[in-house]
């Protein structure tokens, strides 16, 4: 019991104190995820917005497969990018294997779907109401798109920070691909699993605290948002 007590009060310490380790993982993590979840968003919300306009043979089976995409093992997708990023791999020449360029493209893997299949309900229930007046405006399909994504614009944000709070905490595929190391790939979840591993559990605490904080503001932000967009108060 003593031990926990002087774990939890020396992570409080380094938390006040700004400790620079703390710091440099929490940025680094922050960094890998943000730039994950911007390309993952670029790539998930124009494609929600096509699957709820157009309509082709092979759209049912898509949407099924980003739905079904949405519960894939996060150590399955560190595995086949681990073989394709490798030496030996297709893009081994790259050299992208331990670097957080490497994190990123497993986090974007992770989250597309599921960003793309919340967008995508929301898309389309705004598609139903609109679908007669544009249609009447004799607009292109890439007008159609973009004015669908804006105007469910909070829809959408609300699906980018539920990608944000999966790729946050994902451990398994960034373990894979990225290797831990020590000021180049180390982020809060390999960070934790590796100082928890080794009995400090001032650091892993510290990097809790820090983890469950971004968990719980991106919670928050969505129940903000969700509010919001039905005209709720607080």
């Amino acid at each position: 019991m003593v031990d926990i007590w002087n774990g939890v009060s020396q992570a409080f310490w380094l938390m006040v104190t700004l400790d620079s380790a703390l710091v440099e993982i929490s940025l680094r993590s922050l960094r890998v995820t943000f730039t994950a979840l911007l390309i993952a968003s670029c790539i998930a919300l124009p494609l929600a917005a096509f699957l709820a306009v157009r309509r082709f043979r092979w759209r049912r089976g898509i949407i099924a497969l980003l739905n079904a995409l949405m519960g894939l093992p996060p150590v399955v997708v560190g595995l086949v990018l681990y073989v394709i990023l490798s030496r030996s791999g297709p893009l081994g020449v790259l050299g992208l294997l331990f670097t957080p360029t490497a994190m990123i493209i497993a986090q974007t893997v992770i989250i597309v779907p599921l960003i793309a299949s919340v967008a995508h309900q929301s898309i389309r229930e705004l598609w139903a109401e609109y679908h007669d007046l544009l249609i009447s405006m004799n607009v292109t399909e890439g007008q159609k798109i973009r004015t669908l994504l804006w105007d469910s614009r909070r829809a959408l944000l609300t699906a980018a920070l539920a990608g944000f709070g999966r790729a946050i905490g994902e451990v398994g595929a960034i373990m894979i691909v990225g290797g831990n190391i020590d000021h180049a790939t180390r982020v809060l979840t390999t960070a934790i699993a590796l100082e928890t591993g080794k009995g400090d559990f001032g650091l892993a605490l510290a990097l809790g605290f820090v983890l469950i904080g971004l968990a719980v503001a991106v919670n928050l932000s969505i129940h903000w948002l969700g509010r919001t967009e039905r005209g709720d108060r607080w």
